[in-house]
């Protein structure tokens, strides 16, 4: 259960740090501007393919370390970049602004999602699931304030 948390942390916090690093270079919205029906973006412009391809390049570079094979690693990362644009997708309709705070919103998703696709391939089992989304979820909220501080995150959530 472990190594899949870091790999959910490592691909949570891969898209800010690209952001911080290449600032405005190769960044596009992954709904590429795209409307829905209701008037509001599919995601919004703070998910980006910079984003989603830092997670995946860093979970797969990172999974070898922790003892897995990449490929667990490429699924880590996009399993919790779905879960992110799940989250995104659900505030969006909501009538929530890009980068809102909704606390369950925020962490559920970018866990959860992985945690499920990962269950069967790493031999998690409920309780494994339940542990490692308390855990990020915790690590998130303790750790998003602090990376606010360092002037990493633009907000303290």
């Amino acid at each position: 259960m472990w190594p899949t948390l870091l790999l959910i942390i490592a691909a949570n916090g891969a898209p800010v740090l690209a952001g911080r690093l290449l600032r405005g270079h190769w960044w596009a919205p992954v709904d590429l501007g795209l409307r829905l029906p209701d008037g509001r973006r599919l995601f919004g412009p703070s998910k980006t393919w910079r984003g989603v391809v830092a997670a995946l390049l860093v979970c797969t570079a990172l999974a070898p370390l922790l003892g897995l094979s990449p490929w667990i690693g490429l699924a880590a990362g996009a399993l919790a970049m779905a879960g992110d644009l799940l989250s995104s997708f659900v505030k969006r309709r909501l009538g929530l602004a890009p980068s809102s705070r909704l606390r369950a919103l925020d962490t559920l998703p970018e866990s959860l999602v992985p945690g499920l696709g990962l269950m069967l391939p790493l031999g998690l089992d409920a309780t494994d699931l339940l542990l490692l989304v308390i855990l990020f979820t915790l690590f998130h909220w303790l750790a998003s304030p602090l990376l606010h501080r360092l002037r990493i995150r633009r907000q303290p959530w």
